[in-house]
């Protein structure tokens, strides 16, 4: 494959530098919702792993096969074309185990940008189960709930990303506050 040349921005020293963001969390935890919000308010590309993977589904791709890895792929592949471009993305991912969370850092250093990762949790379990509930479309048709178990600690390699945590039984504004005050630093 060619070797692809920096965005015209960092060609020509322009200050916008593209930031690949990545978020993190089991399903229902709040990630599609901050994802969508700094996406717009940063004018980034979102990038949402769970539609990917239910059009895989939708497609006639068996279940058994590895649709969760082959939409993380794509998803990878659709957020460098935009960091190339010299664009900001959001990776809306539950990246629930280390290789999952590695990616996204191979892809940032391969892109040469600045990466960090947005990772949510619900501490009230009966507003988590209650989202939960509540999907609907294509994406809860084809949903692959993750699980407590299935969710890895943050620990070796992936232990030293640079990451928030935000509890999304708070106020949605007071997350996105410091999603955003985490993100410029």
């Amino acid at each position: 494959m060619a070797e692809q040349k920096a965005p015209l921005e960092r060609q020509f020293g322009d200050v916008r530098v593209p930031v690949l963001i990545v978020t993190a969390g089991l399903p229902g935890s709040g990630k599609s919702t901050i994802a969508e919000i700094i996406a717009g308010r940063l004018g980034a590309t979102a990038i949402s792993v769970d539609p990917i993977e239910g059009a895989i589904l939708k497609a006639g791709i068996d279940a058994d096969q590895p649709t969760g890895l082959a939409a993380y792929l794509v998803a990878e592949r659709m957020a460098e074309q935009v960091l190339i471009s010299g664009h900001s993305v959001v990776v809306d991912a539950v990246n629930a185990v280390e290789p999952a969370r590695l990616q996204w850092r191979d892809l940032a250093e391969r892109c040469g940008v600045k990466l960090r990762v947005v990772e949510t949790v619900c501490s009230d379990d009966e507003l988590h189960e209650e989202r939960l509930a509540k999907r609907t479309g294509l994406i809860a048709a084809y949903q692959v709930e993750q699980s407590v178990d299935d969710y890895s600690e943050w620990k070796g390699a992936a232990a030293s990303l640079p990451r928030v945590t935000l509890d999304t039984s708070r106020p949605l504004g007071e997350n996105i506050d410091a999603a955003l005050a985490f993100l410029e630093r």
